[in-house]
């Protein structure tokens, strides 16, 4: 597999990840928005979901497809100051925030769930993410423990917890994951 494209294993129904184009995004958008309404992610719907997806910091970003329709979603992003997980693995190891990038924006459709298509993402962006030489960290709501639960299982590891501000009247805390 290169770092652009993965597949399942053979004999499980069709998933492909591949990169994401802005064709995608309307897909995307429609599945971000059953997620959301599911299981509350994003926290804060954006005003421009689309936006959201292609944040300014964006590095890459794939989907993944089951049986040819858009199924999940996952982006490879700059640290920023505002990140909790960089500053808490730059830290520990010594290293300025520059040394990490930020696997977020990974959400998976509720029908297509429990099929692996989320670690595939998961998967994708830390390769991406060592091969620009950088060691790929991630947070979580620590509300969102089936999201946890699919990083620890997955073997990233809990490196803390930190509250961050998201607007004037809300502070959240997040668990921080650095990859293996």
């Amino acid at each position: 597999m290169d770092s652009e494209s993965a597949s399942a294993p053979e004999g499980s129904p069709t998933h492909l990840v591949r990169r994401r184009t802005d064709r995608d995004l309307d897909a995307c958008v429609r599945v971000l928005a059953r997620v959301h309404e599911r299981d509350g992610y994003p926290v804060n719907w954006p005003e421009r979901p689309a936006d959201w997806l292609r944040q300014p910091t964006l590095l890459a970003a794939w989907v993944a497809e089951r049986d040819g329709r858009v199924a999940g979603h996952v982006g490879l992003a700059r640290s920023t100051a505002d990140d909790a997980a960089p500053g808490l693995w730059s830290r520990r190891e010594g290293v300025g925030n520059r040394a990490t990038a930020v696997v977020g924006r990974l959400f998976v459709a509720p029908g297509a769930r429990g099929r692996g298509i989320g670690a595939l993402l998961l998967a994708q962006a830390a390769r991406a993410a060592r091969d620009r030489g950088l060691h790929p960290v991630l947070d979580v709501v620590a509300s969102d423990t089936a999201a946890a639960a699919l990083y620890e299982r997955l073997g990233w590891e809990l490196i803390g917890t930190a509250e961050q501000r998201w607007g004037p009247e809300q502070i959240v805390t997040v668990r921080c994951y650095a990859a293996p």
